[in-house]
């Protein structure tokens, strides 16, 4: 899932998995949080699990995300980042 776009054509992605691992903070993507597209199972959004690409390496794209539930997975981002500074 693209969560912003960095400097030099790079993306800042979250991982986006149909395993349901025990994370505690992943938020799950079913059709109904789709604008546009969906995934063709239920898939969990993990924001401790970051990475970044550049926009060359993206062959397409499944669907758009409704407003707040990109906003919930940024929140679970932030909030990573809040507690990660906080130790």
């Amino acid at each position: 899932m693209v969560l912003a776009e960095a400097d030099r054509d790079d993306l800042i992605l979250c991982q986006v998995t149909s395993n349901p691992y025990s994370d505690g903070a992943a938020v799950a993507l079913t059709s109904s949080d789709f604008l546009v597209g969906s995934l063709q199972r239920v898939s969990y959004a993990r924001p401790g699990k970051l990475f970044t690409a550049n926009t060359s390496l993206i062959v397409g794209d499944a669907g758009m995300l409704k407003d707040a539930v990109r906003n919930r997975i940024v929140d679970a981002v932030i909030a990573i980042l809040r507690t990660a500074a906080q130790r």
